[in-house]
């Protein structure tokens, strides 16, 4: 890998890393619904303008069920659930929860192959599992109203990913920045109907505007730029390493920003399900094939 490509991936990551914190200023006025409709919708004019630049069409007529399906799975449902675990989780706890989707994929992976799950899986998902029991365990974020609740909702957003990766697979091949862009507005049809039910808590100051505009444009539109780049030079498989990477920018980001306390559960439970992921996934080589079919297991 070049240094250049280097320097991409750890940006990524820092990006990826960042939503968290993006989520947490947010969120809390917002609601989720308000948020990730804002999220999505931005991201998918965004990309919208660069595919004009690029001329890249997405072929509405072939793909519109693929993308709703991606958008759904990939998109929607993980990014609404993110955001309200946003609410009671810290930056850094979420972080570690969206790395768990590796490990989901291997399960899922398995059942939709109907292959037996190895023994270094198994004992990948048992040390993952382990991980994530250290880090909410010894976390007071964890005593907090609705704490158990948060922390179901963010593991079922990291299940979602992987239905999406899994489903990628076996999906008709498109392009890359296809699957992008149209999943985006696939996200943007589902969401829209929350907005009735789940409207804002309170008014939106510049600084809680800001971070949801960051969350559409930085986070989901720019990062996915970088991140097709990125498997276009190295491969699928060396640019899904940025989901080892992300959390470490999730702590760093929840600690500088938001004054989030790091403490010995935090790095050790982190590192515990990134050992356990790392595992499961034999470093992603597996798994990274799928999610550069359609998914990018975005934050």
């Amino acid at each position: 890998m070049t240094t250049a490509n280097m320097l991409r991936l750890v940006l990524l990551a820092a990006i990826w890393g960042s939503s968290f914190l993006f989520m947490r200023i947010s969120a809390p006025v917002l609601g989720p619904a308000v948020l990730i409709e804002t999220r999505v919708a931005l991201a998918a004019v965004f990309l919208a303008i660069v595919a004009v630049v690029l001329k890249k069409r997405l072929h509405l007529a072939q793909n519109w069920k693929h993308f709703l399906i991606l958008g759904f799975f990939n998109s929607a449902l993980p990014f609404l659930l993110f955001a309200y675990a946003a609410s009671t989780l810290t930056a850094s706890v979420l972080s570690v929860l969206n790395a768990t989707a590796p490990m989901f994929g291997a399960i899922i992976g398995a059942v939709w192959t109907r292959q037996p799950i190895a023994m270094k899986t198994v004992a990948g998902l048992i040390l993952g599992t382990c991980g994530v029991a250290v880090l909410v365990g010894f976390d007071a974020v964890a005593t907090r109203p609705g704490a158990m609740l948060a922390i179901a909702a963010g593991l079922v957003a990291a299940l979602s990913y992987s239905v999406a990766s899994t489903y990628s697979k076996a999906a008709r091949q498109v392009e890359p920045f296809a699957n992008a862009h149209g999943s985006m507005w696939g996200a943007t049809l589902f969401v829209l109907p929350a907005l009735f039910f789940f409207p804002a808590k309170g008014p939106a100051t510049p600084g809680i505007m800001a971070a949801a505009l960051a969350l559409g444009i930085l986070c989901t539109g720019v990062a996915y730029i970088i991140y097709f780049r990125l498997v276009e030079e190295v491969g699928a498989t060396s640019a899904l390493t940025v989901t080892f990477l992300n959390p470490l920018f999730g702590i760093l980001w929840g600690a500088l920003f938001l004054g989030e306390v790091v403490g010995w559960y935090t790095l050790v439970g982190a590192a515990i399900v990134l050992t356990g992921t790392a595992m499961v996934t034999g470093f992603l080589p597996r798994f990274g094939r799928g999610l550069a079919a359609g998914s990018s297991n975005a934050p």
